[in-house]
């Protein structure tokens, strides 16, 4: 069944997104939900109508619309662009009508306060003006509140709720106004925090223009993105974004790519290069063909991966959770004890051990334990997404802590992915090489192959290479091709394709090539070998630099796993400073050797290209694909996608995983800490209801503030 996505609007804290999930799965005309608290989103599998989802999010009044899939991504753009519009005095505006109730309650606790001391704390003049102000500022919480005791479910706004009539009915009047004024500067606080997280994805939003100049015939049409379909032709000039995927057909420039793949340095592309929505075109005029549409561009699946990712939870953040199921009523429990055991069984008084109960409710407000994780991941996926590195979810930041062997494939990954052919060495000078170069780009045209396309563009510099009449082609995943063409049956691949044994010339040419880190392909005519082709791959600059890096981590095992030789492999491994390989491996024998490192690591990540590589990907505990901006098989795949060739971002995702994880920690630790300390202070009957507001309010605040610093991890 087709999964549909709705904009809510109303969602106020994570506990109640929680709630709000859990209400959804229970309709009848739902199969599944999930709540997205980041993006204010939620995911239907199932036929509901708008009618039963707002009746769902009736106890936070929330408000619900259908996002249309070809405009879903210009509606959250256009909500923040229309927010970074606004004029300071509409923002003033704003912030009056968010936050005026607090303001005018604060007013008239100050008012309380000085009647209090003129008049007495319990003057009718005090009582009402303290309880104006706790209508004023707790009407949502106590409405609430209230919904909850007649059903009798039970959540911080219940715990609230009874702590507010308890402190009212032994006439702590003003301390009831002040702790209820600070849970809804708690409830702002939390609201900022998660914004603060939200504006890191926002921002990913804003890079791509609203509107493309499409070129019709000489004549230039300014249409919005969404009416721009594929094959139409965009121009785009100097200084402009480009507003959709495609290739250029016309023109050449250096492109910006840093919103896409986090490169700093702009790349030069010219006709036949792929160009991608939100880069910006930093000189030439080109003439684009459209190859996606708005929604299937990078960038929009970047911005549906990162939205997705704050769905998929991180087992911590399943845990807590459950948790919290049980945490409230447990909390009521402890207070209840509190407020009548001293008394019954101890000759206490009911007023002070009430008043401690009541204190004890204040306190066991789980805001601060239910966003401890959510806001974390968000923080972290943002800011891995702003830095051209896709993160699939919680889970597989977890997953990502504990891994303890990475194996690295080795082209594309450690090396540039694009060989190079260095000489061309022919056996038989009788043969036509002219011909048999081009018998050989013909055939090689028909592999999409990295050495085939290296092979075919040198030849191409060489000879032209004419339409020929191909049969019987047939390419083995890892060895080579086969093909019949002018009656002459070629076969071209690896040396171990063909019968070296009783030649020693080759076989003397090809270790000596081979030792000093080439990579060689023979090439036979009718059983005979006539040609032997030597290609050699770069070794990325800053390959060496990051595996010492990931060294430096403490990884257990790193190994590079290669299709290529032996004595390739050797040299590759030198030039980078890894210490373990494995040559001659087939897709399948990589999927194989990634079991056999699972069994003796448990946690292992496979680094590749996520197409060749797919099932090696797909078997190690974390899949991250290199180079994957544009290629929908290697974002599709992976766990962990990398946008650009940049190897450094792989010690940079690992670095991010740990911070993440052990900033969640921390939060957990701040959120309980700080209530297992103010509830210590019920031993000695030193527990205020002050104390308790400020330590729910504290740890909100440092929770927040702490995982907001995961927006700031950076690449070395």
């Amino acid at each position: 069944m087709k999964q549909h996505t709705y904009n809510v609007e109303g969602l106020s804290c994570a506990h109640c997104a929680n709630k709000f999930e859990h209400k959804l799965n229970q309709l009848d005309s739902v199969q599944m939900a999930q709540v997205n608290f980041g993006a204010s989103k939620i995911y239907i599998t199932g036929k509901p109508t708008l009618d039963e989802l707002e009746e769902a999010g009736a106890f936070e009044n929330l408000k619900i619309t259908e996002t249309h899939p070809r405009h879903s991504f210009e509606q959250s753009s256009n909500q923040n662009q229309d927010t970074q519009s606004l004029t300071l005095w509409q923002k003033c505006n704003q912030f009056y009508e968010k936050n005026g109730a607090i303001c005018f309650a604060t007013l008239l606790i100050i008012l309380g306060y000085l009647s209090k001391w003129s008049t007495g704390e319990h003057h009718i003049i005090t009582i009402v003006i303290f309880a104006t102000s706790i209508v004023i500022s707790g009407a949502s919480l106590l409405k609430q509140g209230f919904k909850n005791l007649m059903r009798l479910e039970f959540d911080m706004h219940t715990l609230m709720t009874i702590a507010v009539i308890g402190g009212a009915l032994i006439g702590e009047w003003g301390e009831v106004a002040v702790v209820v004024i600070l849970f809804a500067l708690s409830e702002a606080l939390e609201s900022f925090t998660m914004d603060k997280a939200r504006q890191s994805m926002q921002s990913l939003i804003n890079i791509r223009p609203e509107t493309a100049c499409r070129l019709i015939g000489d004549d230039i049409e300014k249409v919005d993105v969404n009416d721009v379909n594929i094959n139409d032709v965009l121009l785009i000039k100097p200084g402009q974004k480009i507003p959709l995927d495609g290739i250029i057909q016309k023109g050449e420039s250096s492109i910006n790519q840093a919103a896409i793949t986090g490169e700093s340095v702009p790349v030069d592309k010219v006709e036949g290069d792929e160009v991608f929505a939100g880069t910006l075109n930093e000189s030439g005029v080109l003439e684009v063909l459209v190859t996606k549409h708005s929604t299937d561009s990078t960038l929009s699946k970047m911005i549906q991966m990162v939205e997705r990712a704050q769905v998929n939870k991180a087992p911590a953040q399943a845990l807590i959770e459950k948790f919290a199921k049980y945490y409230t009523p447990l909390i009521m429990l402890i207070a209840l004890c509190v407020a009548i055991i001293p008394p019954l069984l101890f000759n206490g008084e009911w007023h002070a051990w009430i008043y401690q109960g009541l204190s004890v409710l204040v306190i066991g407000c789980p805001c601060a334990l239910v966003i401890a994780t959510p806001i974390a991941i968000i923080s972290s996926v943002s800011n891995a997404a702003k830095h051209g590195v896709l993160i699939k979810g919680g889970i597989h930041l977890e997953q990502l802590n504990r891994i303890k062997a990475i194996a690295l494939d080795k082209t594309g990954t450690l090396t540039q992915g694009h060989p190079e052919v260095s000489h061309i060495e022919m056996l038989n000078s009788d043969i036509n090489r002219n011909v048999v170069l081009q018998h050989i780009g013909a055939i090689e045209t028909m592999s999409t192959h990295p050495i085939a396309r290296a092979v075919v563009s040198y030849i191409q510099k060489e000879v032209q290479i004419p339409p020929h009449s191909i049969t019987h082609f047939q390419s083995q995943t890892g060895l080579g091709v086969s093909a019949t063409i002018d009656n002459a049956h070629y076969c071209i691949g690896k040396p171990q394709r063909f019968n070296l044994k009783a030649d020693a010339l080759w076989r003397t040419k090809v270790m000596a090539l081979e030792s000093s880190g080439h990579t060689v392909i023979l090439v036979s005519k009718n059983d005979v070998i006539i040609m032997l082709i030597a290609l050699k791959d770069r070794v990325r600059m800053n390959a060496s630099m990051s595996c010492e890096r990931l060294k430096k981590m403490g990884f257990q095992h790193i190994e590079m796993l290669t299709g290529d030789n032996e004595a390739t492999a050797k040299s590759i491994a030198q030039d980078t400073g890894v210490t373990h390989f494995k040559a001659n491996q087939l897709p399948q024998d990589k999927m194989a050797r990634i079991s056999e490192l699972k069994q003796q690591y448990r946690n292992v990540a496979m680094v590749g290209d996520g197409v060749n590589d797919a099932p090696a990907l797909a078997d190690a505990t974390i899949g991250i694909a290199m180079g994957a901006a544009g290629t929908d098989t290697a974002i599709e795949t992976a766990d962990i996608a990398i946008l650009n060739d940049d190897i450094s971002k792989l010690p940079y995702t690992f670095k991010l995983s740990r911070h993440t994880m052990r900033i969640i920690k921390i939060n957990i630790l701040i959120a309980i800490g700080l209530k297992v300390a103010a509830l210590l202070l019920v031993i000695p009957g030193w527990l205020t209801l002050w104390i308790a507001i400020f330590s729910d309010m504290g740890a909100t605040l440092l929770v927040g503030l702490n995982a907001l610093r995961l927006l700031y991890v950076k690449p070395e």
